[in-house]
């Protein structure tokens, strides 16, 4: 079966879609990549998101808006990837949607959202899509996240040592051979929303700005404070809790590196609270920007580390938009001492697009009544068959029944 799988992940910038032949072989899950396509968001989809993210404010409507403009879009994307990929001849489309928010509550999550409403890839496109993969892993207990868990247990069974897929998007996450797999925090996240509140780019292009900056021990230590890094697996987070009130919040008192931070005063309940700050300058004293970045790549680095040492991994595969930031990696090289660094690209899953192939496999798995999830994973109570499916203009395709759950994936 040719299927295209669309994501677009907490970073937001662009919507990528992976084509690929799939096909059930004994035990085997056999995947030929057919190549990947990528759109930036325009900027009215891209400036509404940000006004509407966590920690923003919005409304119904505009939750609405974007709702049906994300579908619009990811129906543009998932036409070009089936005229320029598949020669038109997809037969089905899986859908990630776009995250807005993530439901978090201590370590148990009560729900999530994912927009971009499949009705409109299925009227362009004329296939079948699945879509709102997250929820139904939620409603059996378990996380929802991260989902390429039992895409990357399949494709690393069988592969020496302790061997660990990373993704490197808005959020890192890792999947380690014994089935944990966890958000270990920021990757983008932080990193962008301080390039873009300081000099209003979108992100680090190749790490230049850290590149030329120097760690602030004083800040990286307050941000590895976060009680997050502490919780046990499994457990997620987003832009909820990683975004730039945050970021300003730890930069608070740090004006002279030699000063240490005042303690905050006891709070005054007959006293209202001060607002949150929501601006800062573009250098906040000693503290130049430049600084702030290369601090929060070590800190992305630090705490990706930790969590590989935590599953005494014996290799990392890393893929993801973090993996084109040289100096992001080469830090992680430097806190990985004696631990190969590889990309996914060397085991035959270009690692910008490792993902969008993930969502294309989990679902081609929907559509033939198999699991998407491994309760190790995601804690969840049992695996579960993910997702919505919303028919094609001639309906759903008809599948074999039955079929025996893979143990593998195979790039071929």
């Amino acid at each position: 079966m040719r299927v295209i799988g669309l994501m677009s992940g907490t970073s937001y910038d662009a919507i990528d879609a992976a084509a690929a032949d799939l096909r059930l072989d004994g035990d085997s899950l056999v995947l030929r990549p057919l190549g990947m396509v990528g759109d930036a968001y325009g900027a009215e989809v891209r400036e509404a998101l940000a006004a509407a993210l966590p920690p923003a404010a919005t409304t119904l409507a505009e939750v609405c808006r974007l709702d049906t403009l994300i579908g619009q879009a990811f129906a543009a994307t998932a036409l070009r990837a089936d005229r320029e990929l598949c020669d038109g001849r997809a037969e089905l489309v899986a859908s990630h949607g776009q995250t807005v928010y993530h439901w978090t509550d201590g370590r148990r999550v009560r729900g999530t959202l994912q927009i971009g409403q499949p009705a409109w890839i299925a009227e362009a496109t004329g296939l079948p899509v699945v879509a709102d993969l997250r929820p139904r892993d939620i409603a059996a207990g378990g996380q929802g996240a991260p989902l390429v868990s039992l895409v990357d247990l399949l494709w690393l069974r069988g592969r020496p040592g302790t061997p660990v897929a990373l993704n490197l998007g808005g959020i890192a996450n890792l999947t380690a051979p014994d089935g944990t797999a966890f958000d270990t925090g920021p990757a983008g996240a932080l990193i962008d929303a301080a390039v873009h509140h300081f000099t209003g780019c979108a992100y680090d292009t190749d790490g230049a700005l850290a590149a030329r900056g120097t760690v602030h021990e004083p800040l990286l230590r307050r941000l590895l404070d976060e009680p997050y890094y502490a919780l046990p697996a499994p457990k997620t987070t987003g832009k909820e809790l990683f975004h730039r009130d945050y970021l300003l919040a730890a930069l608070a008192g740090l004006a002279d590196p030699a000063v240490p931070a005042a303690p905050a005063a006891a709070a005054d309940p007959s006293t209202p609270a001060a607002p949150a700050a929501t601006t800062a300058p573009a250098d906040i004293g000693a503290l130049a920007h430049q600084d702030v970045i290369a601090t929060l790549t070590r800190l992305t680095a630090r705490t990706v580390a930790d969590a590989v040492r935590s599953v005494r991994a014996t290799e990392v595969i890393a893929s993801g938009g973090g993996t084109r930031n040289p100096v992001l990696m080469a830090m992680l090289a430097e806190e990985l001492p004696g631990v190969p660094l590889h990309t996914s690209d060397a085991l035959g899953l270009p690692s910008a697009a490792k993902e969008a192939y993930a969502f294309a496999v989990l679902g081609f798995l929907t559509l033939h009544g198999l699991a998407g999830t491994d309760p190790r994973s995601t804690g969840a109570r049992h695996p579960s068959v993910l997702g919505s499916v919303t028919p094609g203009r001639d309906g759903l395709p008809r599948v074999p029944r039955g079929l025996k759950q893979p143990l593998r994936l195979v790039i071929g």
